[in-house]
């Protein structure tokens, strides 16, 4: 019917729901000038015959569903005088002499398509062009120079596209210009720098989120008309020029992300239009201007990510009405939170995280009705409720918008309140992790059904998981790792059907592994690692196809592992170590070709390792060390090209070791102690000779099953009567540690530890590890001390129990632990030694929320380096530990430092310079004498000791994962020991310390020292006098 109204000239359908193409009778139309069909459903393509409408002035399609190519016979209607085809689903390219016909055109909008190519340099003949806006395309190139033709052009948007090389500086010369906006593409080079001198009327720039680099040219203040500047995410470095400031009508400022230093001008005082100012991830110092705080139409204020230091002013609430966002994370600010913040009635974001407040939490936060997030976390903040429940979270119920509750690092010491169920319903994330927490979860906890996002890590939580965690439906991340929380793992979280990280680890929880769990389909990381969960591993676990990362190690898990563990397609991290886990490797694991690390150490495994690992073609770590695992080490492993680590130490293999591939890059450590391997030299085992190998295996295999078995068996049987009578007896077998027992405490009984312990109770286990565990008790005098209680089923407890007593005998030093007495038994070992209410070094260097400054760390090693120097020279034997490595050193009340754990340590007479062992120490610190052929001297400690004081002033483990490919943490110093700046821990060094230089050459010569203590020969090791007086020259320089 259309096509018979031949006299119509508009034709307006313009919001509607029109559906289906547009027909192509509107082509007869040929007196239409205006036709609006947008905002409608139309699909299909624009008709070609567009053309024949030659009178034509408005063509406008904007917000439809259409296709394929603009036809190029549109572009031949002369009379057109605005082309709008936004926000539909066009493609191709435009036409080269597009504007060859078209001399009239005014707008072109053909923004939010997907057309592509080059802009066509025939864009410039369209001389009485205003507006062009080609904007959420993918258009590439550059940007064609003869745009600056266009002297009408007042509004050019080219925002997100692919447009790359040099910014077109001739089109800051279009003097008509209001809107430049190039944002989201690819653009590099500076501004210019007379910028604004022929932008009179310049309303808006926008060339964020590009290339961009250099200075901000002052001349940005001639444009006088500004009222929007975002230059963020680009390169700009240098300070921001006060010239800004003098920008009267600038409503928006957009500077964040870029290499931005200085201060912030106090001219940005004087902008009193201003709105929205962002100066966020920058390198700015100094304060904030206070004149910014007083300009009262601001509604967003953004400086995350800085230096900038100083306090909040006391009448910011009132200065600042209309304030809708506060980000200023990641910076100094100090002092209190103003009470003021209250009255910001408007308030929806406030983000103070990660900076050095004080103070209480304003208990009036619940003022902010309209609050949406509120983030304090990484804070010295404190509530004043210290000793009970943190109240201010009570106050938090009338914010009745609020999604985002973050309060993680802030060292509340109190309770989590009752009150927790009764936050708003719209919380979407809570995190309250490392806030020193006590008490109980609360159960209310259940009634906030919108959450998405619960963590309360890293506290000091006890009791038991509440099951109401069951009624959290929507919960996605679940995080209450490092807590004191024991119990079973309640079945209800199997009803949060959303779950897709699941972080229980580091607690007391007991019992089995949930097998609904298996149901947890959306499941994509589970770490229930450092618990004491036992029985076996649910088969249900092995069903979960989506799971990137399993973590279960540290407990006692026992079973055998099935070969439904192949059914696994997406893991990427898979960690078993530490459990009772027996039974052969199913070969069926080969085909986890996702799997990056496996670890499967300190098991019970048997059998050989499957050749089908060699399909694990992602695989970049994998650790079997510490198994029974026999027969040879599959060739087929050389295929593991991105294999960076391996460990098969500590099992039965023989066999030649493979050669080619990564094992080129391994070390002799990731072999050591196995029964009968052979291979290359650096590999530190024998060569393999193929005729007497065999030969040599068939005598062994004789003198095992005919020689060695019988008298085994015989010896067993003569043990185990001899055992059974004195149990029936229930003797104490006296051990000779009481010749040497202080004269001020007696040997104490088992019962007496018992008591001291709560019966050796959970809450009072302190440290476990292979060789037994630590709790810490009260004696009946009333003494604090440690117990040290040794699982004698372990190979060797009782040679560490032995050992640990004779070396302890009669040495006395304030940087060794002290043993007080011991508990004796047949079935039963302790020591009871000296309590360091400070824990460990390892605990100071890598757990959240502690930290050590420089003074302390040097005098902890001066400490350690005094105790190996009383062992190594002041002692009637020499002392060798053995073992130094920082979980072995402890700290006092004083932060004083005692070396701990003789249990494989070795006497040397003083005519012995050294001693073979089977002993091994812990590999990274172990000397290469020690780990290749068993040797200890005093040397060993030595090299021990160059290595922990790399680590302690670096925060770098020996075996961090950054050190493969035979880069060691002892290569990497040496690699930048004229650079210390690179390799000291980051946290010890600010720019802007007063005595810097000093600092640096104080930890030149730290770590001087510890090369000098880890030279591969150990006659050219420095000995521990030598390091005690030169650690003292160091701390001479900061004193």
């Amino acid at each position: 019917m259309l096509g018979k109204c031949k006299e119509l000239q508009q034709l307006n359908l313009f919001n509607n729901k029109l559906v289906g193409g547009i027909p192509e009778a509107i082509c007869n139309l040929s007196k239409l000038e205006e036709l609006y069909l947008g905002n409608n459903q139309l699909i299909g393509e624009i008709p070609k015959k567009m053309n024949h409408l030659q009178n034509l002035k408005v063509l406008s399609f904007p917000m439809n569903n259409l296709t394929g190519s603009i036809p190029a016979t549109i572009f031949n209607i002369s009379s057109l005088l605005n082309i709008s085809l936004s926000n539909n689903n066009l493609s191709g390219s435009l036409p080269m002499d597009m504007c060859y016909a078209n001399p009239k055109l005014k707008e072109l909008n053909l923004s939010s398509n997907h057309l592509s190519g080059k802009i066509p340099t025939g864009l410039g003949q369209c001389i009485q062009l205003q507006v062009i806006s080609l904007a959420y395309n993918d258009f590439t190139g550059s940007i064609p120079s003869g745009i600056d033709n266009l002297v009408e052009l007042q509004r050019l948007s080219l925002q997100n596209n692919s447009f790359t090389a040099l910014l077109f500086a001739e089109i800051f010369n279009v003097s008509s210009l209001q809107v430049i906006a190039f944002t989201d593409n690819s653009l590099s080079g500076s501004l210019p720098k007379d910028i604004c001198k022929h932008l009179p009327n310049l309303q808006g720039l926008s060339l964020s989120q590009n290339h961009l680099s250099g200075q901000l040219p002052t001349t940005l203040s001639l444009c006088g008309e500004l009222l929007f500047l975002s230059l963020s995410f680009n390169k700009f470095r240098g300070s921001i020029p006060k010239e800004i400031g003098n920008l009267s009508k600038l409503e928006e400022i957009y500077l964040g992300t870029n290499s931005l230093i200085g201060s912030i001008p106090t001219s940005f005082g004087n902008l009193k239009a201003l709105k929205f100012l962002n100066l966020g991830i920058n390198n700015l110092t100094g304060t904030v201007p206070e004149a910014i705080f007083n300009i009262s139409k601001l509604q967003s204020l953004a400086m995350v990510k800085n230096h900038l230091s100083g306090s909040l002013p006391s009448s910011i609430g009132t200065w600042l009405p209309d304030l809708e966002g506060l980000f200023i994370a990641g910076n100094e600010f100090s002092g209190i939170i103003p009470m003021s913040i209250s009255n910001m009635s408007k308030l929806t974001v406030l983000g103070l995280s990660a900076n050095s407040f004080t103070g209480n939490v304003p208990k009036d936060l619940g003022n902010l009705t309209k609050l949406k997030v509120l983030d304090l976390a990484g804070n010295q903040l404190t509530d004043e409720h210290v000793a009970s429940e943190v109240g201010f979270l009570t106050s938090l119920t009338n914010c009745k918008f609020l999604k985002n509750l973050w309060i993680g690092n802030i060292p509340f010491k109190g309770t989590l309140p009752n009150s927790l169920g009764n936050l708003p319903i719209a919380l979407e994330s809570f995190i309250a992790s490392a806030c020193q927490f006590r008490g109980t979860i609360p159960t209310g906890i259940g009634n906030l059904t919108n959450l998405i996002r619960l963590d309360l890590g890293a506290n000091d939580l006890t009791g038991s998981i509440p099951t109401t965690l069951g009624q959290l439906q929507k919960l996605q991340w679940l995080y209450i790792a490092g807590n004191r929380i024991r119990g079973s793992i309640p079945n209800d979280l199997c009803h949060l059907k959303d779950l897709g990280y699941l972080f229980l680890s580091s607690n007391k929880l007991s019992g089995s592994i949930p097998s609904c769990f298996g149901d947890l389909l959306a499941l994509q990381e589970l770490f229930l690692d450092s618990n004491v969960l036992a029985f076996n591993i649910p088969t249900s676990l092995w069903s979960l196809r989506d799971l990137l990362a399993l973590n279960l190690s540290s407990n006692f898990l026992t079973g055998n592992l099935p070969p439904e563990v192949g059914n696994m397609k997406s893991i990427t991290t898979l960690d078993l170590s530490k459990n009772l886990v027996s039974g052969y490797i199913p070969s069926k694991m080969g085909k986890l070709q996702s799997l990056i690390t496996l670890s499967l150490s300190q098991n019970r495994l048997q059998g050989p390792i499957p050749i089908e690992f060699g399909d694990l073609v992602s695989l970049e770590s994998l650790d079997l060390s510490q198994n029974n695992l026999s027969g040879t080490i599959p060739k087929s492993l050389e295929a593991l090209i991105y294999l960076k680590y391996l460990n098969v130490s500590l099992n039965k293999l023989q066999g030649e070791i493979p050669n080619g591939g990564p094992f080129i890059n391994f070390t002799a450590e990731s072999f050591m102690f196995n029964e009968a391997l052979c291979g290359a030299p650096h590999f530190q085992v024998m060569a393999c000779d193929k005729n007497n190998r065999t030969q040599s295996w068939k005598t062994k295999s004789f003198i095992l099953k005919y020689i060695l078995l019988p008298v085994g068996s015989i010896v067993t049987l003569v043990v185990f009567i001899v055992l059974w009578i004195r149990r029936r007896d229930n003797m104490e077998i006296p051990t000779p540690i009481d010749s040497w027992l202080p004269g001020t405490h007696e040997k104490i009984s088992h019962q007496q530890l018992l008591y001291a312990t709560n019966d050796f109770g959970e809450d009072n286990l302190i440290g476990k590890g292979s060789q037994g565990m630590v709790y810490k008790g009260v004696l009946s005098n009333g003494l604090t001390v440690a117990i040290k209680v040794f699982n004698l089923e372990f190979q060797g407890a009782l040679r560490s129990f032995d050992s640990e007593c004779e070396v302890m005998q009669g040495i006395r030093h304030r940087n060794l632990v002290r043993i007080i007495t011991c508990c004796s038994n047949l079935d039963f070992k302790a020591l009871v030694l000296e309590y360091m209410p400070n824990g460990s070094l390892e605990k100071w260097l890598y757990s959240h929320n502690y930290f050590l400054d420089l003074i302390q760390r040097l005098n902890i090693m001066i400490d350690v380096a005094s105790a190996l120097e009383y062992l190594h020279h002041d002692c009637s034997s020499l002392v060798v530990h053995c073992d130094l490595k920082p979980n072995n050193v402890l700290l006092d009340d004083d932060m004083v430092a005692h070396v701990a754990d003789f249990g494989i340590t070795k006497l040397l007479t003083k005519t012995e310079s050294m001693q073979q062992t089977k002993t091994l120490g812990t590999i990274g610190y172990m000397a290469p004498e020690h780990g290749s052929d068993g040797i200890v001297s005093t040397k060993s400690d030595v090299y021990s000791y160059g290595i922990l004081l790399m680590e302690v002033f670096s925060r770098k483990k020996p075996m961090d994962e950054m050190f493969t490919g035979g880069l060691t943490l002892k290569t990497w110093v040496e690699s930048l020991s004229n650079s210390v700046i690179q390799v000291v821990d980051a946290n010890l060094l600010r720019r802007e310390d007063e005595d810097l230089a000093t600092k640096l050459s104080c930890l030149s010569s730290i770590m001087a020292l510890a090369l000098a203590c880890t030279t591969n020969s150990p006659e050219k090791r420095l000995n521990m006098k030598d390091a005690v007086v030169e650690l003292k020259k160091s701390k001479m320089k900061l004193l």
